[in-house]
C-alpha cells in the first residue's frame, strides 16, 4: 500500500498527497481522489484532513484509504488532525484588538494541547505613537507566547511567520477581518485566496468555505484552509480545567492553600496574591473570572 496525506476532504471523497518515506513529496503531483473503506463507518470513525493514510490505488485512477495511520492531535472545530501549530490572528484596528476575545483562544488552545503562535496584524494601521503592540507583545511573551507583529501590506513579518509554518500543519484563527486570506496571499504570492473569503466570525456568521482543506506552503508546510473555531462556548471544557489553560497559574497554583483551588476566593490562593503582587497581569485573571463565571452558569442551565 501507498502513504499519503489526505489535503481536502469533499462531498464524501478525501484527497490524498503522496509521502515518500514519510515526508511529503512537493511540488505539482496531483492529489489522488480516494473513498473510505466502508469498515471505517462500522468503527464509527472518519478520515480526517491532515491524517497520514495509506491507501491503495484503483482501475480508475482513483483511490480507497485502506488505514489512519495514528494521529499527533485531532481537532473538533475545525476538524483537522496532526495540527500542532495555531496561528492565532488578531489585528491592531479594524476590527480593535480584544484581549479579552485572545485569551478566550488561548484557552482553547492550551487546551487542544497545541503549540500557539499569536500573530498581531495590520501593523501599519498602528498609530506611529501607539505603544499598545509593543505593550501587548511584551506581556504575552513574559507569559511565554511567541508574538509577532505582522503587515500584509508591507511585508512586515510575513518571512518569520513562514518560516514558523515550515514543515508543519497549522490552523489560522481569529476574528473575522483580521486579514487571514491577506497574509497567506503575502506567504505565497500566486496563491490568491479572496481576502473576503474566509469569516472566522465568533457564534453566528456565514462561511463561503464548506469544507476543510490544507494550503500547501513552498517551504514543505500546510495551513488549514478552514473557518477556523467557529464556535468557542467552553461546552468541551470543565471548569475545573479552565485555571490550567492560564499558564502563567501553574506554578503558584501548585503552592495555594487548599486543594482544587478555584483561585476566585479561596483564603491562601496563592494565584490571587500573585495578582496583587503584579506577577500576574490582573487583565488575564480578570478574563479568568469572567470564563469561570461564563462556565458556571452555563453548567447551572445544562
Amino acid at each position: 500500500m501507498l502513504e499519503g496525506l489526505i489535503v481536502k476532504a469533499l462531498s464524501g471523497y478525501y484527497y490524498v498527497k503522496p509521502l515518500q518515506d514519510g515526508n511529503i513529496i512537493s511540488g505539482e503531483d496531483p492529489a489522488v481522489q480516494c473513498r473510505a473503506r466502508g469498515i471505517f463507518k462500522k468503527k464509527g470513525i472518519s478520515p480526517l484532513v491532515g491524517d497520514r493514510v495509506k491507501y491503495s490505488l484503483t482501475e480508475n485512477g482513483e483511490g480507497t484509504v485502506d488505514e489512519i495511520l495514528p494521529r499527533s492531535s485531532q481537532l473538533i472545530r475545525p476538524p483537522v488532525a496532526n495540527v500542532d501549530l495555531a496561528v492565532l490572528l488578531f489585528s491592531v484596528k479594524e476590527p480593535d484588538l480584544s484581549l479579552h476575545l485572545l485569551d478566550k483562544f488561548l484557552v482553547h488552545i492550551e487546551h487542544s494541547g497545541l503549540e500557539a503562535l499569536i500573530c498581531l496584524t495590520k501593523q501599519d494601521l498602528a498609530d506611529d505613537s501607539d505603544d499598545v503592540l509593543v505593550q501587548v507583545k511584551r506581556q504575552y511573551e513574559e507569559i511565554g507566547y511567541e508574538v509577532l507583529i505582522t503587515s500584509s501590506l508591507q511585508g512586515i513579518g510575513t518571512e518569520e511567520v513562514k518560516d514558523r509554518l515550515a514543515g508543519r500543519i497549522s490552523v489560522f484563527s481569529g476574528q473575522s477581518g483580521v486579514g487571514k486570506s491577506s497574509l497567506l496571499n503575502a506567504l505565497m504570492p500566486g496563491l490568491s485566496l479572496e481576502t473576503s473569503e474566509i469569516s472566522l466570525r465568533l457564534g453566528r456568521g456565514r462561511h463561503t468555505t464548506r469544507h476543510v482543506e490544507l494550503i500547501e506552503l513552498d517551504n514543505g508546510g500546510y495551513v488549514a484552509d478552514t473557518p477556523g473555531f467557529s464556535q468557542l462556548d467552553f461546552l468541551e471544557l470543565g471548569v475545573e480545567e479552565l485555571s490550567t489553560c492560564f499558564k502563567e497559574f501553574a506554578s503558584y497554583a501548585a503552592e495555594c492553600k487548599f486543594r482544587g483551588c478555584s483561585h476566585m476566593q479561596e483564603p491562601g490562593c496563592r494565584v490571587i496574591q500573585a495578582k496583587e503582587d503584579g506577577n500576574i497581569l490582573a487583565s488575564r485573571y480578570g478574563h479568568y473570572v469572567d470564563f469561570y463565571t461564563e462556565m458556571k452558569d452555563k453548567k447551572r442551565r445544562y
